[in-house]
């Protein structure tokens, strides 16, 4: 959370509404702590009441919007899928009352040692479920990964990682030779079906619910961002993960678990969507955590640039995406793909 942001939600004005929305939901007596935060201006915070506990969501408008969630979250509850229940809700003020799934996070689990085979075949089984299940209304009422935004998107690699490990900025003529090559590339992309994408689907937003059965046993956080995706997105997302390697021989396995699940799926297809799409997930997540250091005094997040060059070195590699390969041969030179000086 931003400094700015920590600013907003102390401010009188939000306070009073916060403490009045709570109110009226019956909780205005319940003790609260901070929970989390991100790098948005949402806030979360564990409200306790008696013996019952849940989260408040505090997203203040203009800066964010509380609709995207609502609605992802129905589509998943919906389908049998464990997004937080909803208690209470102020959509015009920004404020969500939700069913506490406690803090058993994958992440918080697997640094325990938590069977990691285990947990992520829960977590593939969800993304199955979730591709055979979503209806077209459901599916059509996601904004669309479209050719506009993933441009956008991978142009934060040229913007902020370029000139901060070459030493200038690129030039003009290097810039739209980039983005023609993804322009190439995306078609082919998209010759598999579309889906939802939850868009952060990994470790840090899904949560182990023992207490319940099948797929409802893995908890969803964090899904106000998903869109219309080619298939396969969000198992990209899980399994090329940027902040950790899976241990050796996992990720192909839960590759073809996935494909096994959806038997109808042409695979030649789905293997160039799995490459375009995780070529423009990691060259965006390059680009964001060169600007999370350079803009945002966050020089955490340089430590994982190795693995998310291997990750794009390993979708570039694909045949779908000779165009684009060749781009970076031309112009970005091996020892330059890795870590960067601070």
């Amino acid at each position: 959370m931003t400094k700015s942001a920590v600013k907003l939600h102390d401010q009188p004005d939000r306070v009073a509404k916060r403490d009045a929305f709570l109110k009226r939901a019956g909780w205005g007596s319940a003790a609260r702590r901070l929970l989390a935060g991100d790098a948005s201006f949402r806030r979360y915070d564990r409200l306790t009441l008696g013996d019952r506990t849940a989260v408040l969501m505090d997203a203040p408008p203009p800066h964010e919007d509380v609709r995207p969630f609502l609605a992802v979250r129905g589509i998943l509850a919906g389908l049998g899928l464990s997004a937080p229940a909803l208690y209470a809700a102020d959509e015009a003020q920004g404020f969500l009352l939700l069913e506490d799934l406690g803090d058993d996070t994958y992440t918080r689990l697997l640094a325990r040692g938590t069977d990691e085979p285990m947990l992520y075949r829960l977590a593939v089984d969800v993304l199955i479920e979730l591709t055979r299940k979503i209806g077209p209304q459901a599916l059509q009422s996601l904004p669309p990964l479209d050719d506009a935004r993933a441009l956008d998107e991978v142009s934060r690699l040229t913007e902020w990682w370029w000139p901060a490990a070459m030493g200038a900025p690129a030039s003009e003529k290097l810039l739209d030779e980039y983005r023609d090559a993804w322009r190439k590339v995306l078609p082919r992309g998209r010759r598999a079906p579309e889906s939802i994408g939850l868009f952060d689907y990994h470790v840090d937003n899904l949560l182990w619910l023992p207490k319940r059965k099948g797929i409802a046993a893995c908890g969803l956080l964090d899904f106000q961002d998903a869109v219309r995706v080619p298939v396969g997105f969000d198992l990209m997302s899980l399994l090329q993960d940027a902040r950790r390697d899976l241990k050796p021989g996992l990720e192909p396995e839960l590759y073809e678990r996935f494909l096994s699940g959806l038997p109808g799926l042409d695979r030649a297809a789905f293997a160039d969507a799995f490459a375009v799409f995780g070529a423009e997930r990691h060259s965006r997540i390059i680009g964001t955590f060169v600007r999370l250091w350079k803009r945002d005094a966050k020089p955490a997040y340089l430590v994982h640039l190795p693995r998310v060059w291997r990750q794009l070195e390993t979708a570039l590699a694909s045949p779908a995406m000779m165009p684009l390969k060749d781009w970076f041969d031309r112009h970005v030179p091996r020892e330059k793909r890795g870590a960067i000086s601070q």
